[in-house]
């Protein structure tokens, strides 16, 4: 008398934790969006990464940069270190220490500093927008000079724009969210 229900013992139906552990899905911990542009490409050897700043005919590297309602458009040749934002040089533009700093992160983070003659125009917003918008689009310069520089300029965050931006003022209200005084009686 043979069940028809009962499988052989020489089928390939097993339950045993190996089996489990063979058609599992692996789970990697830590594996989103923070993935460096490096392992990317060593998986997919096509990879190439999004390059928002471009080069013109005669070599020169263009990129724009925007921080709150600053507008920055920078423009990068081979030379000699030479740097103008908006017909005055880096140190009467931006007086403050801190700001002279963040233009000059992403030549810093490459170590491509002195070797590009750069011209920035840049309008709106105030100084701290300004030398925002002004880093980012030297970060999109050098990366449309050189898109192996990617993975380390976005390693340092220089190729994020920041959208921070002021909240506007909402009808009822003194600002954003302060309100009027209120009166119970």
């Amino acid at each position: 008398m043979t069940d028809e229900n009962v499988p052989a013992a020489d089928d390939t139906l097993s339950n045993g934790p190996e089996d489990v552990a063979a058609s599992a899905p692996v789970l990697t911990l830590g594996s989103g969006s923070s993935e460096t542009t490096e392992s990317q490409s060593a998986v997919d050897p096509d990879y190439r990464p999004n390059v928002r700043g471009r080069i013109d005919q005669y070599g020169t590297a263009m990129g724009t940069g925007r921080r709150k309602t600053a507008v920055a458009r920078v423009r990068m040749k081979t030379g000699t270190g030479n740097f103008l934002i908006n017909g005055r040089t880096l140190e009467e533009y931006f007086p403050l220490e801190p700001n002279q700093k963040a233009v000059l992160a992403p030549l810093v983070r490459v170590n491509k500093i002195g070797k590009f003659d750069i011209t920035v125009r840049v309008e709106g917003g105030g100084t701290t927008g300004q030398s925002g918008a002004v880093m980012l689009g030297i970060a999109r310069a050098l990366q449309a000079l050189d898109t192996g520089d990617h993975a380390t300029l976005a390693e340092g965050g220089y190729l994020t724009r920041d959208s921070r931006m002021v909240e506007r003022k909402k009808y009822g209200f003194k600002k954003a969210r302060k309100s009027f005084q209120f009166s119970k009686r």
